[in-house]
């Protein structure tokens, strides 16, 4: 039975692209309401393979996840989707629309919860714009709100990406290598901005990166992945050098 301070349940998760290869193997993780937790390990041991299968951008193989109480891996399509405004994601790549504003795509956070005749003629209600207005001014880019996407620096794309995240109101937001397309400082400005917002707003935060001092600096828990399963669950503290070298391997890259 999950725990009332459980916002997400994951058990004997498992997903392969292929048969005989698993990419995720067991995996069995509880997050609880209002923490940030990161996700750390070597390229291919199934970090964004995890990310993506809570929200089922990828389809598990086998196993469960539990959101707010409701198993999302039977869930239905329109189910599915309703559920998923509770989700937020913040990706890579910032997944923009370039050709539209940056108003507009934060805006877009909010297409779970209008019809698709509003969705197509991009149709909000009042107090979603006065929303947006808000949030542009936490990410600091009130002054662009009618800029153009394709216009704006990669940390500025990020921001947007934040606020369209964060106007889906979620109680879980998923981060997948946020910071990885940046420059060390905007690495940590984002990163701020990211705990600080879901800290203010009580969101859960799930973020999946590879700069391991950003992710003992900013979370509250580390999970540590290698070969596709979790080999370390715990406080930033207790992520010593010996517990690097079991995740990555060896002990060249820490010299």
């Amino acid at each position: 039975m999950t725990s009332p301070d459980t916002v997400l349940s994951i058990r004997h998760l498992s997903k392969s692209y292929s048969a005989g290869h698993p990419v995720l193997s067991d995996v069995s993780l509880q997050f609880m309401v209002r923490t940030i937790t990161a996700v750390i390990g070597p390229s291919g041991t199934g970090k964004s393979t995890l990310i993506r299968c809570i929200n089922r951008l990828v389809e598990p193989t086998s196993g469960s996840i539990v959101f707010e109480g409701r198993e999302l891996v039977r869930l239905p399509r329109p189910a599915l989707r309703e559920a998923r405004r509770r989700i937020g994601m913040v990706f890579q790549e910032y997944n923009l629309v370039e050709r539209l504003t940056v108003m507009e795509n934060v805006l877009c956070g909010r297409l779970g919860y209008v019809s698709a005749w509003k969705a197509w003629r991009r149709k909000f209600a009042p107090e979603d714009i006065a929303l947006a207005f808000d949030l542009l001014g936490v990410v600091g880019l009130a002054r662009l709100a009618d800029a153009r996407a394709d216009s704006l620096s990669g940390g500025q794309r990020q921001r947007v990406g934040i606020a369209r995240a964060v106007m889906q109101q979620p109680s879980l937001l998923l981060a997948d290598e946020p910071t990885s397309s940046l420059d060390p400082k905007t690495s940590v400005e984002i990163m701020q901005l990211l705990t600080d917002i879901a800290r203010e707003r009580g969101i859960s935060v799930i973020v999946n990166m590879h700069d391991v001092e950003l992710a003992k600096r900013f979370a509250d828990r580390i999970v540590g992945m290698a070969g596709g399963g979790i080999v370390f669950d715990a406080t930033p503290s207790r992520l010593t050098d010996e517990v690097l070298k079991q995740i990555y391997g060896g002990e060249d890259w820490l010299l």
